[in-house]
């Protein structure tokens, strides 16, 4: 179910990326970075990724924590801010990240925020993707 509200920066929500090759095409994990404030649907977002950036750049940031439970039985993978890939998506495209099932079978959901350290090094890495002052 699609959220409702802008959550606040720093919160990690999942976001279908619906973009065309080259652009990112997935759901993926993704950091709210600004709420819109003209218009409450929309969000600027940076995705995130498991994957390690081959190079890595200045402007990737790996996360302290990972944001996103693990499957059962694996391990905790390390996280990369990819804050070259700013976008601002709907609100129709954010839901919150699935984390199991409560006692009663229903299902389990968290919208995790990022430690202030890592608002405040995505924030420059986007800067610094955008040739920002």
């Amino acid at each position: 179910m699609p959220l409702l509200y802008q959550p606040p920066v720093g919160s990690v929500v999942m976001c279908q990326f619906d973009g065309i090759a080259p652009e990112m095409v997935k759901v993926r994990p993704a950091i709210i970075l600004a709420r819109n404030r003209q218009n409450n649907q929309l969000v600027t977002v940076v995705p995130i990724s498991t994957t390690a950036p081959k190079p890595a750049m200045p402007y990737h940031h790996q996360l302290t924590v990972n944001p996103v439970p693990p499957k059962p039985g694996q391990p905790v993978p390390l996280c990369w801010a990819k804050c070259d890939m700013v976008e601002t998506v709907a609100l129709h495209r954010l839901d919150r990240i699935k984390d199991g099932k409560n006692p009663d079978g229903s299902r389990r959901y968290v919208v995790p925020l990022l430690p202030a350290a890592d608002i405040a090094a995505v924030q420059a890495g986007v800067k610094l993707a955008l040739g920002l002052p």
